[in-house]
């Protein structure tokens, strides 16, 4: 179990380290690609006028750097799950090329968070 934990965390690592830093890549570069005309476009407006994607894609490159050295794994495991289900959603709904990964990706999360499911207990015990 170890070992599959060891390499799920630094896949799921990588991908949300890769992704990431392409973004920020694209974006200090000015070549990020326009999306093709549809509801991804206006998706893509709505969330760039208040630069949610700038904070998103820097929770994930925290997140990527803290299952890479291993540090804070239940942590980020919580903090990247509702981004990780955005993902899904908007792939689900708008992109549906996307789908399979986004998947892995919700599937890799939870195989995390099942590896720490004792450090979770607390959190649902009633006093």
């Amino acid at each position: 179990m170890k070992i599959a934990y060891i390499i799920v965390r630094s896949l799921l690592g990588l991908m949300l380290l890769v992704g990431s830093v392409s973004y920020f890549y694209m974006v200090a570069a000015h070549k990020m690609p326009a999306p093709p005309p549809g509801a991804a476009t206006t998706y893509m407006a709505g969330i760039s006028l208040a630069n949610i994607m700038n904070i998103v894609k820097f929770i994930e490159l925290v997140c990527g750097i803290l299952f890479i050295t291993g540090r804070f794994n239940a942590l980020a495991a919580i903090i990247i799950f509702p981004i990780l289900i955005n993902i899904a959603l908007f792939h689900g709904y708008i992109e549906p090329s996307g789908v399979p990964v986004s998947i892995a990706l919700i599937i890799a999360d939870l195989f995390i968070a099942y590896y720490y499911r004792d450090k979770y207990k607390p959190l649902f015990e009633s006093k």
